[in-house]
């Protein structure tokens, strides 16, 4: 559920978030919320369910790439670079 609140802006901080909603690419509040958390990991490390979907999809990355030839796809690309 999503809950609204208020914050008040100094010019710095707005400037602020609004230079990080450019580099996103988003609005300044989405910029704020994506900063808040980002913060939060810094201080407190990264949330035990966010550890654990980064372990299944390392996982499923593992799974995926167990029996893969990465020396056969390196030859490959370059003689497809090379026009071969």
């Amino acid at each position: 559920m999503h809950k609204r609140t208020t914050i008040l802006l100094d010019d710095e901080v707005q400037a602020a978030a609004r230079e990080l909603a450019h580099r996103y690419g988003c609005s300044a509040s989405e910029a704020i919320r994506r900063s808040v958390l980002h913060h939060r990991e810094t201080v407190m490390g990264v949330s035990p369910a966010r550890r654990k979907k980064r372990v299944q999809v390392l996982n499923r990355l593992i799974e995926l790439f167990e029996d893969h030839d990465i020396e056969e796809d390196i030859r490959r690309l370059k003689e497809q670079d090379e026009g071969f």
